[in-house]
C-alpha cells in the first residue's frame, strides 16, 4: 500500500513531545481562510510513499527521535485512514511514538471499527478546534464543527491523550465570547493534557500568490503573540469553571 505524502519534515520540535519525524498528508476537506498549505488540499498531489520508505527517513535519525517519534500531519491525515492506521501500527511494532495532528473532521461513529483500530496504534491526537461556534466554524473552514467536537468526545471514551491547538485570528476567533466558550467546553473533557494557542500569522500570501489563488484574509490583521497569550488564559479560565 501506498500513501500520497506533500512533504517529511525532519527533526520538528513543534508537532507533539520530544523531536519528531513530522510527515505531512496530501488531501484536505476543509478550506481555512488561513490555511498555510494550500497545496496540500488536493488528494492527487505529492509523492506515492510506502510505509517502509516513510520508517527509513526515521531510521536515518532515530538516536535524535527516541524521546519523540512520528507526527502524521497535513493536509489531513484521516482522509488517508488505512494508509495512516498501517504507518502507525509499524511504528508501534517498532516501539516508536505516535501522534495524529488533525481536526478530526472526517470522524464519524459509522467507522468506529476503523477509528477503534487506528486509536488502538495511536498515542497522542493533536486536535485542532478551529472555532467552537458552528455557524462561525461553517465560514471559517467551509464545514461544521460537529465532528470536530464528536472526535473529541469519542477520545475521551477511548482515554485518548489530546493536546488541543486554536488559532486566534483577529475578528474571527479572537473574540472573549468564543474563547469562554471553547474554555467551558473541552473544560469539561479530562483526557485533554496541553493547549497550544497561536497566533495567526499571513506569512503564506505568497505561497497563494505562487498558486494563482486569492487570499481570503490580505485585510486581515496579524495576531500578536500578546493576544495569543491572552487568548489561553481565557479559555484556560473557563476550563477550570466548568469543571
Amino acid at each position: 500500500m501506498t500513501g500520497r505524502i506533500h512533504s517529511i519534515e525532519t527533526f520538528g520540535t513543534v508537532d507533539g513531545p520530544g523531536i519528531r519525524l513530522t510527515v505531512f498528508f496530501q488531501g484536505c476537506p476543509l478550506r481555512c481562510l488561513y490555511c498555510h498549505n494550500p497545496d496540500t488540499w488536493s488528494l492527487e498531489g505529492g509523492t506515492e510513499m510506502t510505509v517502509a520508505e516513510i520508517l527509513e527517513e526515521y531510521e536515518k535519525g532515530e538516536p535524535f527521535y527516541r524521546g519523540g517519534g512520528i507526527t502524521a500531519t497535513g493536509g489531513e491525515p484521516l482522509m488517508q485512514m488505512e494508509f495512516l492506521t498501517e504507518l502507525f501500527t509499524e511504528s508501534h511494532r517498532r516501539g516508536i511514538h505516535t501522534c495524529l495532528d488533525t481536526s478530526g473532521i472526517t470522524f464519524t461513529r459509522e467507522k468506529k471499527n476503523d477509528f477503534d483500530a487506528l486509536a488502538d496504534v495511536c498515542d497522542l491526537v493533536m486536535l485542532d478546534i478551529k472555532h467552537i461556534d458552528d455557524a462561525e466554524h461553517k465560514k471559517l473552514t467551509s464545514a461544521s464543527n460537529r465532528n470536530a467536537l464528536e472526535y473529541l468526545a469519542y477520545l475521551a471514551e477511548k482515554d485518548k491523550p489530546v493536546w488541543i491547538r486554536h488559532v486566534t485570528v483577529p475578528g474571527i476567533t479572537l473574540d472573549d465570547e468564543y474563547l469562554a466558550r471553547l474554555g467551558a467546553y473541552i473544560g469539561k473533557y479530562k483526557n485533554i493534557k496541553a493547549l497550544d494557542v497561536l497566533p495567526y500569522h499571513s506569512m503564506a500570501k505568497k505561497k497563494y500568490e505562487r498558486m494563482g489563488i486569492p487570499y481570503p484574509l490580505s485585510d486581515t490583521p496579524e495576531a500578536t503573540r500578546e493576544d495569543a497569550v491572552r487568548a489561553r488564559e481565557i479559555i484556560i479560565k473557563n476550563m477550570k469553571l466548568s469543571r
